[in-house]
């Protein structure tokens, strides 16, 4: 059953006002009426658009979400599928979210559904008529809700997934290993699973799409907050090599440091060397580096950086490919070099290949 449109949902009026906006400017469509669903035996439309074009009768069937994400959107399209199919063989799909991403557009495009956004994305076709427009910038609170997901205390909620992308991890196995609440835990579990990068199961949150996940973060990445200390070292080749390795030992007393960026991939996944060496540490820890190798600070011409990172997460995320080599993880490693230029972005493709390859 179908009721004329009024008194709408602060939520659909948006919505309603930008469909009818995109299309009173087709000079061959008139619009008679659009009318809202109303919850009967069978699942209604949220709208049924009713059209004339060219004087030929049309209607479009549309579903609005007040979320796009990939797992709201598949539940539309199928809602809107499943109409079509038995109720209204002749109309045009729908689907109208506050934003859809690239992704969700395609996966709009692969069902033969059209879409429309609040931001000003659209696709639609029908009885002669395409409307197609794409606006190239993300909105603000799109981009809030996804750098959220890579915070801190989320990001060590995701190494410790990517760490075991095959395991299937209960919240409070999450909450444990990666020292965050368990709402907050819940809160990464829902980011994850709307975006459909994760799955639930029966035996618990699955990661179902690392690369579109590590894609994501490496879009959204900048480096790490800190203090950014230049050094200059007289030491060279092995003789830097040896002293780095003995100041960074991990059971060689109090303070954390560990090789990064290009350093720590020359131990991971080596690909070119640079003439600066890179590290991560603690205040310790840079006390550690300067004694074993002889740093002395300078404004320019340094060959030792050293920063001194905000989240302490990224001192408890490291490996040790060989007696005091302790590196940034594989996953922070790529993370660095996708923001160090041209040569990182190479650098960070190779340890990606070579250490950061899951099975589909």
């Amino acid at each position: 059953m179908l009721k004329s449109v009024k008194n709408l949902k602060p939520e659909l009026a948006s919505a309603h006002e930008a469909l009818r906006a995109l299309l009173e400017k087709i000079p061959i469509l008139h619009i008679e009426g659009i009318d809202v669903g109303v919850a009967s035996g069978d699942r209604e439309p949220d709208w049924i658009v009713r059209l004339r074009v060219d004087g030929q009768a049309h209607q479009l069937v549309c579903e609005v979400k007040s979320n796009g994400q990939p797992r709201h959107a598949r539940s539309a399209l199928l809602e809107l599928r499943n109409y079509i199919a038995h109720r209204a063989p002749l109309a045009t799909p729908v689907f109208i979210a506050p934003y859809l991403s690239p992704a969700v557009r395609q996966l709009c495009a692969e069902n033969g559904v059209s879409f429309l956004d609040l931001e000003g994305n659209a696709r639609i076709t029908f009885g002669g008529v395409f409307i197609e427009r794409q606006v190239t910038d993300k909105p603000v609170a799109a981009q809030r809700e996804l750098k959220s997901l890579f915070r801190p205390k989320s990001a060590q909620v995701l190494r410790a997934m990517l760490r075991e992308p095959g395991r299937a991890w209960r919240v409070s196995e999450l909450s444990e290993i990666a020292g965050v609440s368990l709402g907050h835990v819940s809160n990464v579990r829902t980011g994850l699973i709307d975006r459909e990068w994760a799955r639930a199961s029966d035996a618990g949150l699955l990661l179902a799409a690392p690369d579109a996940l590590l894609d994501a973060w490496r879009d959204s990445y900048s480096a790490p907050p800190g203090e950014r200390l230049r050094f200059y070292t007289p030491l060279h080749g092995s003789a830097l090599e040896d002293a780095a390795r003995s100041a960074l030992r991990a059971d060689d007393g109090p303070g954390r440091a560990a090789f990064a960026s290009f350093s720590a991939a020359q131990w991971l996944s080596p690909y070119g060397r640079t003439g600066t060496s890179y590290f991560f540490a603690d205040e310790e820890g840079l006390r550690k580096l300067q004694a074993a190798l002889e740093l002395t600070p300078v404004a320019k011409g340094e060959n030792v950086v050293i920063t001194l990172p905000k989240d302490p997460g990224l001192l408890a995320d490291t490996v040790e490919p060989a007696p005091g080599a302790v590196c940034t993880s594989p996953l922070q490693t790529y993370l660095d070099l996708s923001t160090a230029g041209e040569r990182g972005a190479e650098a960070a493709a190779h340890l990606r290949q070579e250490r950061l390859s899951w099975s589909r």
